[in-house]
């Protein structure tokens, strides 16, 4: 017991002493250790830097400063970058961001987004990753309110665009760094900026305006004797001239490009001796550092033969036996880990694929939702229809088209719900089907006449006549942005002004590249809601309550524009009004293959009087559908039988001849694609049209599989469905 007391004693009096004798690093100390690392990169001398970074790095994690961590970690980052270990480097800079993260620092995050965004940027594996770290750049400088702080990233971006030959897609970032940068004077960035601009044009094929930007940049470097700029625009310049068939100011522009060259390679070759140096420097630290140790450890064994260490061996195997029980006590709570580990891990494989099941019952539901909420849509918007058209109920009029209004509203927050889940699960995929853009634009236009009229609002409408007749492309898709785009106007403008245009940017032989812009004199959106109003369910205060959406319309457009490789761009001030403006390239069709509009003024064909005469069976088993379609097609002189069910269908028309067959495709029993099929047997000449409720991508294909000629969404507008009607009889049988 006695021996255990001294040795306690002993191991208190060693730490009191080494506690005692521990110097309390300052903040003087730390930034002289950042200083010596930044000026030994600054003189290439990587190893020193080393050194002084690793100093920093471990004298600031002993006092717990997080500030002179990430500087520690930030300076190796560098330093492992100019000596080309990219790995080191990356994982410096990863940790740099975390501490900043930690930290809640945003400039420190500025400064670690921008360093990961240069390393990933020059690998083209990974360049999206390198943009990605720019762009949060430019939005957290953004919400500083410090743009100067986002012109380096929103350059960089520009060229890494600009080298994967993304011309379009560099345009915004290099004109937001030209709006920044234009007016300063810095020959360094000015002469990358007026480069970057030249091979822009250079890139589309617009040498003529591509000239003026490099012949500026090369005065500028010849001026200062930027050789690594000048050998970079003498390349693109002499590539600009050979394309003009300038041969001979090419050539004399590709030997200032060799010469130039030849100095950077000098320069280079150098560098890289020097690296190499610094890499073995390195290396050789590393060894010596061992050696050291080694030599320590040989020195301890002689000092454990000497009496007068004695005391210090003894409180060593203390410690180390100390060391000992807490690892044994790591090892074990690391095995419970990887225990746990493994648990969560085979959770997390369940819950997977549970969400996957839920993502596949989703879609499902909504599809099935979307079918029972239409079903009764139909007969409300419907009978409201026919009620309108009811002159003895003129002193409703108002209410019945409140009504109708409301329930073509609903219709409208279905299928946007519908079509944000569509694009969720990759349902959604672009048609190529040939198109009259000015008519799909005019029959838009004309939709919107009930908003218009309501809100008092004045709609111009600009279609350039240069713009081809005979475009390619899915004009549902493009139809459906236009819609969400000059609604979003209509709900934020009252007694004002829209302006919609479609202008011809570009044309070649095969396409046609078209810019749109829909603008508005309404309420405009505040700077800082201009992003979020891209995000689902994001809305904005309406000065129009009669009109209130869902917050989806914008993100439909957002996405669906996506799918034709464009983005949507916005200019508003709050107060004077709104400007979404994009481009789409479509490709040319030849002219015998255009079809008509998918949007138009669906009203009577020209030669149609009415149905006198003809004799029309409605398929349906919901009876309040059976009277409305019924109700629709006896305003225009047609006879109608019903039946409720396939079976009788089928019956029907073996013992009696009908004009046309509206058959709704889910009924109890046979389904109307099974009665189709079966009529089809015995009947391949009489009209058959499909009614439903479910999206047509989801059944077209069985539709037309199963022998029909045509179909109606419910619920439909009156007008659509006179259409439909007509076009499906024989065009002798409609003459009267």
């Amino acid at each position: 017991m006695e021996k255990n007391y001294f040795f306690t004693f002993l191991l208190l009096i060693f730490f009191a002493q080494n506690f005692a004798q521990e110097e309390i690093v300052k903040e003087s100390y730390l930034d002289s250790l950042h200083s010596s690392s930044s000026e030994s990169i600054n003189n290439y001398d990587y190893k020193e830097a080393i050194d002084f970074s690793m100093q920093l790095l471990e004298e600031a994690k002993r006092i717990n400063n997080n500030y002179y961590a990430y500087l520690g970690h930030n300076t190796l980052g560098t330093s492992y970058n100019q000596i080309n270990d990219t790995l080191r480097a990356k994982k410096h800079y990863e940790n740099a961001l975390e501490i900043a993260l930690k930290m809640e620092n945003d400039t420190l995050l500025l400064g670690a987004y921008n360093n990961l965004g240069n390393i990933y940027s020059e690998d083209k594996n990974t360049t999206q990753i390198g943009i990605d770290y720019y762009n949060l750049v430019i939005n957290l400088a953004t919400k500083l309110e410090k743009p100067e702080s986002a012109f380096t990233s929103t350059l960089n971006i520009a060229w890494t665009y600009i080298d994967n030959q993304k011309y379009r897609r560099a345009w915004p970032y290099l004109k937001r760094a030209w709006d920044f940068f234009g007016d300063k004077n810095d020959t360094y960035i000015s002469s990358h900026l007026h480069t970057l601009t030249g091979r822009y044009h250079m890139g589309l094929g617009d040498y003529q305006n591509a000239r003026p930007y490099f012949e500026k940049a090369i005065a500028m470097v010849e001026e200062d004797s930027l050789i690594l700029q000048a050998s970079h625009v003498y390349e693109k310049y002499a590539k600009l001239l050979y394309a003009e068939g300038n041969y001979q100011d090419g050539f004399i522009a590709l030997e200032k490009f060799n010469a130039y060259k030849s100095q950077i390679f000098e320069q280079e070759r150098i560098r890289q001796i020097e690296t190499a140096n610094i890499k073995f420097d390195v290396s050789e630290y590393q060894r010596n550092l061992e050696t050291a140790k080694n030599e320590q450890i040989f020195k301890d064994e002689v000092i454990e033969k000497s009496r007068e260490k004695m005391i210090v061996m003894v409180i060593s195997s203390i410690i180390l036996f100390i060391i000992l029980l807490a690892l044994i006590k790591i090892i074990r709570s690391r095995r419970k880990l990887i225990r746990e580990l493994s648990e969560k891990n085979k959770e997390l494989f369940q819950a997977k694929e549970e969400a996957e099941r839920l993502s596949i019952l989703k879609t499902k539901f909504f599809s099935t939702i979307s079918h029972e909420l239409r079903t009764p849509l139909y007969g409300v918007i419907g009978l409201t229809s026919i009620l309108l058209e009811d002159k003895s109920l003129v002193k409703h009029e108002n209410d019945l088209k409140s009504l109708k209004f409301s329930a073509d509203y609903l219709l409208a927050l279905i299928n946007d719900v519908l079509q944000m889940n569509k694009m969720e699960s990759n349902l959604v995929k672009l048609e190529k089907v040939s198109f009259i853009l000015p008519d799909l634009m005019r029959s838009i236009v004309k939709s919107f006449e009930f908003t218009r009229l309501q809100n008092k609002n004045t709609i111009h409408l600009f279609i350039d006549p240069e713009i081809p007749d005979n475009l390619t492309g899915d004009p549902v898709r493009l139809s459906q942005v236009l819609m969400n785009l000059v609604g979003n106007a209509m709900k934020f403008t009252e007694r004002g002004n829209i302006w919609i245009s479609a202008t011809l940017a570009k044309e070649e032989e095969e396409s046609a590249q078209i810019s749109f812009e829909i603008k508005d004199d309404g309420l405009g959106i505040p700077k800082n809601k201009q992003q979020i109003i891209f995000e689902e369910f994001s809305q904005l205060k309406s000065a129009n309550y009669n009109y209130q959406g869902t917050g989806l319309g914008l993100p439909i457009v957002k996405k669906l524009l996506y799918l034709f490789d464009s983005e949507i761009f916005l200019e508003s001030e709050e107060g004077i009004g709104s400007a979404f403006s994009f481009e789409i390239e479509f490709e040319k069709a030849p002219l015998t293959s255009v079809s008509k509009p998918l949007i138009e003024d669906l009203g009577k064909e020209p030669g149609i009087t009415d149905g006198v005469g003809k004799l029309i069976l409605i398929v349906d088993d919901n009876r309040i559908n059976q009277v409305v379609t019924q109700r629709i097609l006896e305003q225009k002189g047609f006879k109608c039988e019903i039946c409720d069910n396939g079976m009788d269908a089928v019956n029907k028309v073996k013992t009696t001849f009908y004009d046309l067959i509206l058959m709704d495709v889910n009924m109890p029993g046979i389904s109307g694609l099974e009665a189709t099929e079966m009529i089809r047997v015995f009947n391949k000449s009489v009209p058959i049209v499909a009614l439903t409720a479910v999206e047509i991508e989801e059944i077209r294909e069985e539709i037309m599989e199963a022998g029909m000629n045509d179909i109606i969404v419910k619920p439909y507008d009156t007008s659509v469905f006179y259409q439909v009607i007509y076009r499906n009889f024989p065009v002798e049988a409609l003459k009267i």
